[in-house]
């Protein structure tokens, strides 16, 4: 029986980053996150409820819009779920104030969920924010005379 209610657990979180994630695909929201879901993204927001979470997904949709989540990783125990992950995608969208720089990112991140019913009722995903500043930041160089 926890076999089952594991392999189910980790199947949800597949399905959350391969169809909501990757496939912008926010309809599935009502079936795969809480109502009341407590959230803290790869970029550090923290978002409470289903609505607030789907306007961080579109926030990062905006800044890139073809962020994908590679999962290289899940491990499950219980009611949790924890995935490390390879985010990638190109800095097309203003984000914390950097305009944009069409450039392409990669970062990695470890993520923990909380699953219950059948849904996500809590998720802490930490990301590299630091890498991944660097990679927008433009550093120029000084120019030889």
């Amino acid at each position: 029986m926890a076999t089952t209610s594991i392999e189910k657990n980790k199947s949800i979180i597949r399905r959350y980053y391969d169809e909501l994630w990757n496939s912008w695909n926010l309809d599935l929201a009502d079936e795969l996150i809480s109502a009341d879901v407590s959230f803290r993204g790869s970029l550090g927001i923290v978002v409470q409820g289903r609505a607030s979470f789907c306007d961080y997904v579109r926030f990062v949709r905006r800044a890139f819009p073809d962020f994908h989540n590679a999962i290289e990783e899940l491990v499950a125990e219980g009611d949790k779920v924890v995935g490390r992950l390879t985010y990638t995608g190109t800095h097309l969208g203003e984000l914390f104030g950097i305009s944009v720089t069409g450039r392409q990112v990669t970062y990695p991140g470890v993520a923990i969920f909380r699953i219950a019913d059948g849904r996500i009722v809590e998720g802490w995903v930490l990301g590299d924010t630091r890498g991944l500043m660097q990679q927008l930041e433009e550093r120029l160089a000084p120019k030889e005379p």
